[in-house]
């Protein structure tokens, strides 16, 4: 295994795992299923290149964007971070605070799918179809990106951010906070007569979501050096589900685990597969098949997942129930 490609697995599973624990936060824990979690991972990627990158008359002016502010890191990161959350307002307002669940996941699929289309075909705005290109990654101008030192500390970089994450999700998860997730989750009219306030909960789970979402993109950005639309595509929005399913909803060590297991695991397992089997395009169908299948078969036979949410059990409960 040479040094690329095991750096690149290595930050592809890091922005996954970000991901996957952003998106079981909102849909394993509080039950807010986000299908235009993609867009704001673009939202964040976008927002981060164009920080980065010089303004859009530099390189001959052959493409078009906002911005251009050239700034060092952090700083884009933490801009593309910011806009993720800030576009989740908006979107959070308009779909939270009316809508049931089904037809609140509805609406978020109709946004990603209306996001593409405005992005693909608006190019005086966003660059269009073509997207962007030659992001430049973190400390470029101090370190040379093409060499194995720079593929290390990139692959450092990303680390830390999965630990940040997972830290700050875990806290939000086992908390009380957390158990108030899950109820409203459960049955939200309970939670409401005992005070809560779903909308507000499922808002705030919605924004921090959305700023985690933002930092996966721009992570993803910075590494791969380009920005497109067909990049962002709502069936991406699918395989982390598929993952929150398969790893175990509800559980951040699930969700990690679903994260190497499906888009990881499904993309290194396609490489060993001959490309002179069948008509070109024939491995990637069939790659969606086997997501398709993989969704089917888990919420069939092991709904819980890999490994299942922990329950939690108070001495209180169990001993009336003993004595009951």
């Amino acid at each position: 295994m040479n040094t690329y490609y095991a750096t690149n697995l290595l930050v592809y599973a890091g922005v996954d795992i970000i991901a996957c624990l952003a998106l079981n936060m909102q849909f394993g824990v509080s039950g807010i299923v986000n299908f235009s979690f993609i867009v704001f991972q673009a939202v964040g990627a976008y927002t981060a290149a164009v920080l980065s990158l010089p303004p859009d008359s530099a390189n001959g002016g052959f493409q078009i964007y906002f911005g251009g502010y050239q700034l060092p890191f952090p700083i884009p990161w933490i801009g593309g971070a910011a806009a993720g959350g800030l576009l989740s307002i908006p979107v959070g307002l308009v779909v939270l605070r009316r809508l049931r669940s089904d037809y609140q996941a509805i609406a978020l699929l109709v946004l990603s799918i209306i996001t593409n289309a405005v992005i693909t075909n608006a190019r005086p705005l966003l660059n269009g179809a073509a997207g962007l290109a030659l992001v430049p990654p973190p400390f470029s101008d101090q370190i040379d990106p093409n060499t194995e030192t720079y593929q290390f500390l990139y692959v450092g970089l990303t680390a830390i951010c999965v630990v940040i994450v997972f830290v700050l999700v875990n806290r939000i998860v086992e908390s009380p906070y957390g158990r108030t997730l899950r109820a409203m989750r459960e049955r939200e009219l309970a939670a409401m007569a005992i005070g809560k306030n779903p909308v507000q909960l499922k808002m705030t789970v919605f924004i921090v979501g959305g700023v985690i979402a933002g930092l996966s993109g721009a992570i993803l950005v910075g590494f791969i050096q380009l920005w497109a639309p067909s990049v962002w595509l709502y069936p991406e929005t699918i395989i982390l589900f598929a993952a929150v399913i398969v790893g175990g909803r509800g559980n951040n060590i699930g969700a990690i685990l679903g994260a190497l297991l499906v888009p990881v695991g499904f993309e290194e397992v396609t490489r060993f597969i001959p490309t002179t089997i069948g008509p070109p395009g024939l491995i990637p169908a069939l790659q969606w098949v086997a997501i398709g299948l993989l969704i089917i078969g888990f919420l069939w036979f092991r709904p819980e997942g890999v490994r299942p949410e922990p329950r939690h059990v108070f001495e209180g409960a169990a001993v009336r129930e003993e004595t009951g």
